[in-house]
């Protein structure tokens, strides 16, 4: 029997507000591509996920990010947030500690609430200015959407939880993975929200879409004040 193609996979993650972007024109615009698509984090692991990944004989490839991109991302994801009538509120990354939402992520997938986790998660970093590193800001968003509090909250603390964030890092490694939002069908892929009309092309050519088109932004709105002066200047903007 001829094997079966592997589903469209997206590349997220909770940092990068491309990746919120993406999101956001995808859940409004192409919900079928949303439910078909295999959904994956993408974040810079702490020492100790690090540590487990080199033992498994993979690499995360970041490279922190200047001044200058982070300063140009500011302006721009407040020009794109504008156009689909979002407000956005930059969020401060004192600490940022990305094992606390994306292994809560892991528990949120296991528990068949993956994507409503996603879309909470993004409002609450992007529109409500909550810090999503603190352990109980994420248990709480979890109960929320009906995944087990405890149980997110306490991801990082479960090997088992670990050792399937250690699998989905190996995934990035192996996928070639720079930044996101990342999309792949098959041999094809693409980086970056701009590039998310090409994305849908390549599945509608293959019968995975019916159509191609993401609906055109709303007018502009008011958006949220930011502060340029992030203490984080190589985390804040995220990496897309």
């Amino acid at each position: 029997m001829a094997r079966a193609p592997r589903r469209p996979r997206i590349y997220f993650s909770f940092r990068s507000p491309y990746s919120w972007l993406a999101f956001h024109d995808l859940t409004t615009g192409r919900p079928d591509v949303v439910d078909a698509a295999e959904w994956r984090p993408f974040w810079e692991p702490d020492a100790h996920s690090e540590k487990l990944l080199t033992e498994a004989g993979g690499r995360f490839p970041y490279t922190p990010m200047s001044r200058e991109k982070h300063l140009y991302m500011l302006g721009d994801v407040r020009r794109l947030a504008a156009r689909r009538g979002l407000a956005v509120t930059w969020p401060q990354d004192v600490a940022p500690w990305w094992e606390a939402s994306h292994l809560a992520y892991v528990v949120a997938a296991a528990q068949g609430r993956g994507l409503a986790f996603i879309d909470r998660v993004h409002r609450a970093r992007w529109q409500e200015n909550l810090d999503i590193s603190d352990r109980g800001t994420v248990g709480r968003l979890a109960a929320e959407v009906g995944v087990d509090p405890d149980a997110a909250e306490h991801a990082a603390d479960d090997e088992q939880i670990r050792a399937e964030g250690v699998r989905a890092l190996l995934d990035i490694h192996r996928d070639d993975v720079f930044g996101v939002p990342f999309f792949m069908h098959r041999r094809q892929k693409f980086w970056g929200v701009d590039r998310l009309a090409d994305f849908l092309a390549v599945l509608g050519e293959t019968g995975e879409g019916a159509t191609t088109d993401v609906p055109a932004p709303p007018p502009s709105a008011s958006i949220a004040a930011h502060d340029a002066r992030s203490s984080d200047l190589g985390h804040a903007g995220g990496c897309g």
